[in-house]
């Protein structure tokens, strides 16, 4: 009786079943539908209706080299596609000659372009990478091209290695390039530079036998082997003359010279030069006008500027010292809190940032203390230009100490809508039309913005700027036009406010 219950059981819950889908999706439960099929479908391929051969695309295969810079992508906004679509030798061309000189924000942007993480084209080998490094150390950024020529893989190539042993020498860390070349000799060809690294690594020996055979074989100047000689033989020539400095040394010859105890100064060689004056080998005042002549050049930051300026009290009057010490009493002042006192050193450092050409490491400096300063009359209008040469420049716009077209007119370019005021001059006329929205992009610009070519685009734009800044009132209108165009608003707006409040010789 258990049993037939049980089935009983069963059949009522299989007709309860059988009334409910089996899916909670009906169409699941449905059979598929028969209408439209012909039956049995046979899997035959496609018959050719010609014996003519079918149309071929071919497109190259372009092998993606690896993005070589020390900036990520997400920090610049820079695609690491930036030099697609143009030739090697445009772009070499334009990074080693685009002017950037008395332009802080232009500066910037090179800076940016130079570091920035970028692919070069395929088929281009390092010209790109070489005319990158080359370039930073033609403006002194020695540290940098250091560490980009070290990203990039310095023992790859032999021009790679000789950039990185030239920024080695400059900023005093040869040991770690003169260890590559001792265990791959074949990375340079300069018998000079393997006699210093035998004996920047107390092979002595071997750079004396290296040195006799470049001396009978005639494989170096006389010059040099001179130079050579003295430093791995100094005992000798204790009360010999000096050398003759060449006028043109390289950084090697530099080294040299200043190893034997005949050290060049560096005021007459190029920026990259002083790069080794802040070394804690030069003496305070060499830091010091090292300092302002790679500050004007972009290639050091505000904090190691302050901190040099800061180091320690002027050690006399005049000149640097002067700059110094207007520097530090300002410094104090704005920590003291004193309106009245910073009111007093605030013109006269300024004027001492202007005798040197230094006044937006300046504002970047002292761009937020200024602001919290509570000023009033001149000395809060000069704060107030100040700030508008810094970072902080929008937010300083909005407290505008107007006192006339010129001070409105920077208010509403800081802001982006230099349109908003009546220009005061032609340049601020041309300022503005570069920032309405009705200015076409340059027709040549606009041609390579439109193929890709967004690099060199920015940096013809860049010559455009710097005919402009020079008089060209076009050009200006016309870098300015393209900057916005590619996104560079902080750029343009930037660039525009040093052209209206800098004055350049």
């Amino acid at each position: 009786m258990r049993i037939k219950a049980a089935a009983a059981g069963v059949m009522l819950a299989g007709s309860a079943f059988a009334n409910e889908p089996l899916a909670a999706i009906d169409w699941l439960n449905q059979p598929p539908p028969r209408a439209g099929l012909p039956g049995t479908v046979l899997l035959e391929p496609p018959v050719a209706g010609t014996a003519a051969l079918p149309p071929v695309s071919v497109t190259p295969l372009e092998t993606l080299l690896p993005p070589i810079g020390l900036v990520p992508t997400a920090a610049t906004g820079l695609p690491t596609d930036l030099w697609r679509g143009s030739t090697a030798e445009n772009i070499t061309d334009l990074i080693e000659t685009v002017p950037v000189r008395g332009s802080p924000a232009m500066q910037a942007l090179l800076f940016t372009l130079l570091l920035s993480e970028t692919r070069p084209p395929a088929a281009t080998g390092d010209r790109i990478l070489l005319a990158r490094l080359d370039r930073l150390l033609a403006l002194g950024a020695t540290d940098p091209a250091q560490a980009l020529a070290e990203h990039a893989g310095p023992t790859d190539s032999q021009d790679r290695f000789a950039r990185w042993f030239d920024a080695t020498l400059l900023t005093g860390n040869e040991d770690a390039s003169c260890a590559a070349l001792t265990a791959a000799p074949h990375l340079s060809d300069s018998y000079a530079a393997r006699i210093f690294c035998a004996a920047r690594r107390s092979d002595w020996p071997t750079a004396a036998l290296m040195l006799d055979t470049a001396d009978a074989l005639e494989l170096l100047p006389q010059g040099q082997m001179d130079l050579l000689d003295r430093f791995l033989n100094s005992d000798l020539f204790e009360a010999a003359a000096p050398l003759r400095r060449p006028t043109h040394p390289d950084p090697l010859t530099f080294r040299l010279f200043e190893t034997i105890g005949e050290t060049m100064p560096t005021a007459p060689l190029p920026p990259a030069f002083a790069a080794a004056d802040l070394r804690d080998l030069a003496g305070w005042k060499a830091q010091l006008e090292a300092a302002e002549r790679l500050a004007r050049g972009g290639a050091l930051n505000a904090n190691q500027y302050l901190g040099l300026f800061s180091a320690r009290k002027p050690a006399a009057s005049g000149g640097i010292w002067d700059r110094v010490a207007a520097v530090q009493r300002l410094e104090s002042d704005l920590n003291a809190g004193s309106a009245e006192a910073v009111a007093k050193s605030l013109p006269r450092a300024w004027e001492a940032m202007r005798t040197s050409g230094t006044e937006t490491v300046f504002a970047d400096i002292f761009a937020e203390p200024l602001a919290q300063a509570k000023l009033t009359g001149p000395a809060a209008k000069l704060a107030w230009r100040i700030r508008l040469l810094s970072p902080g420049y929008e937010p300083a716009a909005h407290d505008v100490q107007a006192s006339g077209a010129a001070d409105h007119f920077l208010a509403a370019l800081a802001q982006g809508r230099p349109g908003d005021a009546a220009a005061p001059s032609q340049l601020a006329e041309a300022i503005a039309l570069g920032f309405r929205t009705d200015t076409p992009v340059q027709p040549a610009i606009r041609r390579l913005l439109d193929n890709g070519q967004l690099g060199e685009a920015i940096l013809r734009s860049m010559v455009l700027f710097a005919h402009g800044a020079d008089g060209n009132l076009g050009d200006l209108t016309s870098a300015l036009a393209a900057f916005r165009a590619v996104g560079l608003e902080d750029t343009a707006r930037r660039a525009s406010l040093q052209l209206m409040l800098l004055e350049r010789d």
